[in-house]
Order: C-alpha cells, then sequence, then structure tokens
C-alpha cells in the first residue's frame, strides 16, 4: 500500500479556534506562519451567518482540514443521515483532503451526550466500527479518518488492546488514522500500560495526521484538557512515532484557557523542528519505556476549565 494512503504532508497546523479570528483575519493580519488550519466541522454545518463567513476567510489563506466530535461511529443507533449530508455539503464545499471524528459513542435513546464515550475493544465492536466506518467514508466520497481518544475506564469485556482494536478497524475498513499522541500518553497513564508499546504497533501507513495538545494531570489520573503546552513526555512519544511513520501533517490542538495565537505559534514551531530532527536521522534514545509517572513536567494544578471561548462580539474577528 502506498504511504500515507495517496494523502499529503501539509505539515504543521493549529486549530482554528474564535479568540484567533482577529490576529489571522482582522484588519492589516498578516499569514500566519501555518501550514493548514483544522475546523470542527459542528461549527460549521449551518446555512450562512458569520461561522460561514469566517470560514470562507480561513479557506481563503489556508489549507484546512475537517475533524468531527458528534458522528458517534460505535453508536448503538443508526447514522445521522441528515447529520451526513450535511457533513458532506461542507466536505464540497472546503475539498479537505480528508474527514475525520473518534473511535467512540456519544448518545443512544435519542440523546446526545455531548462527550468521546469509550467503546469495549471486542470483535463485536470491531465488526459495527468497520461496517459503519466503510458506510461513512463511502458517502462522504473522501478518505475517512478515526482518532484514537483518551479514557478513563476499562471495560471487563474488552478482548484487545486498544492499538490492535483501532489497527484491525482501519485495516478492515480500509480507512485512515488520525493519531492523537497525547491521548496515548493519557491513556498509558490512567489504565497503567507503556505508551511506547501502543505507538509501535499501529498500522504507521495509516496515519493521515496527528495531534499533540497539553493535559492537566491529577495524581492519580490525567485529563485530555487540550490545556497548557505539549509535556515533555508526548514530545517525545511523537518523535518515537514520526521515527516509524515518517513526516506526517500535525495539529496543535489547545481549547481550554486559549492563549493568544503567539504561544500555539511556538509550539507548532517546536513540532516544525522534532519533525526536521528526526527527517534529519536523530532517533529518541534511548526510548524511555515503562508505565507513565507522575514527575514535574507534566503535573499541573487541579481543576480545569471546559469549553474555551466563544464567538461573542468581544471575542470575534470584525469585517
Amino acid at each position: 500500500m502506498p504511504p500515507r494512503l495517496n494523502l499529503p504532508d501539509l505539515g504543521v497546523g493549529v486549530g482554528l479556534r474564535v479568540p484567533h479570528y482577529a490576529e489571522l483575519f482582522g484588519p492589516g493580519a498578516a499569514r500566519a506562519p501555518l501550514d493548514f488550519l483544522e475546523i470542527i466541522s459542528e461549527n460549521f454545518l449551518v446555512e450562512g451567518g458569520k461561522p460561514r463567513y469566517h470560514l470562507a476567510r480561513a479557506l481563503e489563506s489556508y489549507r484546512v482540514v475537517q475533524h468531527g466530535v458528534s458522528l458517534g461511529i460505535a453508536g448503538p443507533e443508526p447514522l445521522d443521515r441528515d447529520y451526513l449530508r450535511k457533513l458532506k455539503q461542507l466536505v464540497r464545499e472546503v475539498q479537505p483532503p480528508w474527514v475525520s471524528d473518534h473511535f467512540c459513542w456519544s448518545g443512544a435513546g435519542g440523546a446526545h451526550l455531548h462527550d468521546l464515550l469509550p467503546i469495549p475493544y471486542t470483535e463485536q465492536a470491531v465488526s459495527r466500527v468497520v461496517e459503519r466506518a466503510r458506510e461513512v467514508q463511502d458517502f462522504l466520497e473522501v478518505r475517512f479518518a478515526l482518532e484514537n481518544t483518551s479514557s478513563y475506564l476499562t471495560f471487563e469485556s474488552s478482548t484487545l488492546s486498544e492499538w490492535e482494536f483501532i489497527s484491525e478497524i482501519a485495516d478492515r475498513a480500509d480507512i485512515g488514522l488520525l493519531f492523537d499522541v497525547n491521548n496515548v500518553y493519557v491513556s498509558a497513564y490512567n489504565h497503567g500500560f507503556d505508551p511506547y508499546e501502543f505507538v509501535e504497533h499501529i498500522p504507521h501507513q495509516r496515519v493521515v495526521q496527528i495531534h499533540l495538545a497539553g493535559h492537566t494531570n491529577l495524581g492519580d489520573y490525567i485529563i485530555d484538557t487540550h490545556r497548557g503546552a505539549v509535556s515533555r513526555e508526548v514530545w517525545d512519544l511523537y518523535r518515537r512515532t514520526l521515527e516509524l511513520t515518517g513526516p506526517v501533517s500535525t495539529l496543535i490542538e489547545w481549547d481550554d484557557e486559549i492563549p493568544p495565537l503567539a504561544v500555539l505559534l511556538a509550539e507548532a514551531e517546536q513540532a516544525r523542528a522534532v519533525r526536521a530532527e528526526v527527517a534529519a536521522g536523530a532517533r529518541l534514545a534511548p526510548i524511555p519505556r515503562g508505565i507513565p509517572q507522575l514527575s514535574e513536567s507534566n503535573a499541573a494544578a487541579h481543576g480545569w476549565l471546559q469549553g474555551g471561548a466563544r464567538e461573542t462580539p468581544s471575542n470575534e474577528a470584525t469585517p
């Protein structure tokens, strides 16, 4: 199989968030040193208005990829056809090289819980997700990818490791992987496994994009808050991932206590530096194997704020 499913390496980007609209699109704003932006698809599934206005401005200057949060690929109910039709229309306008969502379920009985809920890692769940992922990819007529999520519990019914689970689905459904390196570290810390074993046992040729983000370490467990800088441990894990995958489109996520754009650009430059070092032949040695432990570099203050800023007159870009 050709590397990266014949998809391009876009370089390094950040998630498009409301507090940065003015810096990215405001009067006199220079083009930021970013290779692409990632949007949350659901924020733009509307007929018009300010969200679509800002999306049009993003498309004028940047390559844009779409990332979803509400598909619920493993859910018990049929796929939402109305949602998929709207998503396909957005795909036609944005023209992304791929569209992604998560390995999760998000509701049942007509209720949407607005969360990325964990899946039992069983062959039955594999078969269900494979069937639905194929259906989504065929319907959207663009490469589809699913992202590994962070988790805080495990199921006694699971018979596979998480890396076996997502690998089998990706291969059988012929889809891509959006590989979230921070989520690997978070789940490894929470469940007591070696994150490098996860990284080394996935189909590397199917990784079409990588996510990096900060997290909040509460001592006994880590919460995937997307707050703060990427930790040293996650940078090391990213380096090892690139050694195995080669250069892959990489995105910095920051969704709580969102800082000025310059802070994200600094994180993006760090990702570029790691990419360059790996491309030049630098290797992570020795590989820091073992179960993650609390350290000064990954410790953080307790508590977190959920959701980030929303679009209001005070923080949106002006025409």
